[in-house]
């Protein structure tokens, strides 16, 4: 690992993130209806999510987040979101995030969908051994672009 990415914390992210996300998700996701920060401070506060942030002094360079569903096991997992700042990215700290996430999803199929052109998300997915289920049209309301779903079985790589 170099220093840089060892120079990241990864932490839970909190109400007080939500600003910095929403700043993030409008550069991120332009177009494609970004989630604005009363989004984040709704997902932080529900129990079964688990969000997480990168920080690097102090500062929020990245943020991810699943939630748990269903109310008895096993559970199934979805992804909402993972997001790294652009001037941050190419040190690992999308597959940290990542991985958190798998953590928490421990023994359980993990679900997402990702836009069919965003190739360096897609790549980090089918590392991690997620697999394409489908496409859905138009999934993203802002630009219309098509989501492939994607689907991690237990005990498949993380």
């Amino acid at each position: 690992m170099t220093g840089e990415v060892e120079a990241v914390v990864i932490d839970a992210l909190t109400a007080a993130d939500a600003e910095r996300c929403a700043q993030l998700e409008s550069q991120l996701f332009a177009g494609d209806d970004p989630w604005p920060a009363r989004a984040f401070r709704h997902a932080v506060a529900c129990a079964h999510n688990h969000y997480v942030a990168a920080r690097a002094d102090g500062r929020l360079v990245g943020y991810a987040g699943i939630t748990r569903l269903g109310r008895r096991a096993p559970f199934e997992y979805e992804i909402h979101t993972i997001g790294v700042d652009p001037d941050w990215r190419g040190r690992g700290i999308g597959r940290r995030l990542l991985d958190d996430l798998l953590g928490f999803a421990a023994g359980g199929v993990v679900f997402l969908e990702v836009r069919t052109d965003n190739e360096a998300a897609i790549g980090l997915y089918e590392r991690a051994g997620f697999v394409r289920m489908g496409v859905r049209k138009r999934y993203y309301p802002g630009s219309g672009a098509d989501a492939y779903t994607m689907r991690l079985e237990p005990g498949e790589p993380r």
